[in-house]
């Protein structure tokens, strides 16, 4: 009779925690994260981060907030500090620039903004937003995107504001390797193809499904360390880093170019209604076809139902989710 007992009460509990509704999902990147790497004080600092990333979404859910502003409340938390490759912590460019990018997509219409290549405002996201709700278009670059969003009101900042020694020492670490990179033979023996990556992809992002059951998904990035050309990756390009629909919300964070060649987000959320995969196996079954294809990442998913997927195919990514409890839990390692 005990161990019917004992057995009742574990089968509940699995059936509980099924059941969970998770009502914000966040991702702060993803890529080479190991512990051995990381000092107690830094993972702490990670992790309180990603609390209050949480936090300041959940407060708008439960206010009864759009998620438009849940996504953009934990993005904005993100891309204010330098812990990552979003806002204040963007990476450098080839030519020692911060260039920046972010989208919006609000899944009861479908409507969405982005920004590409921006180097003085503040919080992209809020010029990604005010793009979805304040123009006809849905994509802005570089300097239109820089006079639109002052012309709406948003913080405008020199771009010294984005500098920070931690990601200059890390361009200059990757350009020393390209010199090298450039003696004969020396690229293959020395250095993996992908040795200009930086192998920590911070993109940030969030989905969040509000009381009304609407969902929105974000994502903000400083793109990849060196990047050249006026790169632009996967993050403010809708279907590829960030969608969402009446079904699900998806942000993604890793090399863009597969994310883009895969129309990774999309794909998701179309395996999601056409095929009935849940979110965990769809989003599995697309972070597969990146890594075949030679890519690396993850990307989080939220669905209209309140269940959640984290998937990544790297040693960590800084993740986390409330539910409708506003129960916190955040998570980095594999």
């Amino acid at each position: 009779m005990k161990k019917l007992a004992l057995f009742l009460t574990f089968t509940f509990s699995l059936f509980f925690y099924a059941q969970k509704k998770y009502v914000v999902v966040i991702h702060g990147g993803a890529g080479t994260i190991l512990k051995k790497d990381m000092t107690p004080e830094l993972e702490k600092a990670y992790e309180d981060k990603l609390k209050e990333a949480l936090t300041k979404a959940y407060e708008k859910i439960k206010q009864g907030k759009s998620s438009v502003e849940a996504v953009e409340a934990a993005i904005v938390v993100m891309e204010d500090s330098p812990l990552f490759n979003a806002g204040k912590g963007a990476v450098f460019t080839s030519e020692g620039k911060n260039e920046l990018d972010a989208a919006i997509m609000y899944g009861k219409d479908k409507s969405a903004g982005a920004v590409a290549g921006v180097t003085v405002v503040k919080n992209p996201i809020k010029a990604a937003i005010a793009v979805m709700q304040k123009s006809e278009h849905v994509m802005l670059i570089s300097k239109g995107a820089e006079l639109f969003a002052q012309m709406k009101g948003l913080e405008i900042v020199d771009p010294s504001y984005f500098w920070t020694k931690k990601r200059w020492d890390g361009l200059q670490k990757v350009k020393e390797k390209e010199l090298k990179a450039n003696q004969p033979n020396a690229f293959r023996a020395n250095y993996p193809e992908s040795y200009w990556v930086d192998r920590k992809f911070g993109t940030v992002g969030c989905v969040a499904l509000d009381k009304e059951g609407n969902l929105a998904a974000g994502t903000s990035t400083g793109g990849m360390t060196n990047k050249k050309f006026g790169r632009v990756g996967d993050a403010p390009i809708i279907g590829a880093g960030t969608y969402a629909d009446k079904n699900i919300g998806f942000s993604g964070t890793g090399w863009g170019e597969y994310y883009i060649r895969t129309t990774a987000a999309r794909t998701v959320a179309a395996k999601y209604e056409y095929q009935n995969k849940d979110v965990k196996t769809a989003t599995e079954e697309v972070m597969k076809e990146i890594e075949n294809m030679g890519g690396d990442g993850g990307m989080i998913a939220l669905d209209k139902n309140g269940n959640v997927a984290m998937t990544f195919n790297t040693a960590g990514m800084y993740r986390g989710t409330v539910n409708e409890n506003g129960e916190i839990e955040v998570e980095i390692y594999k």
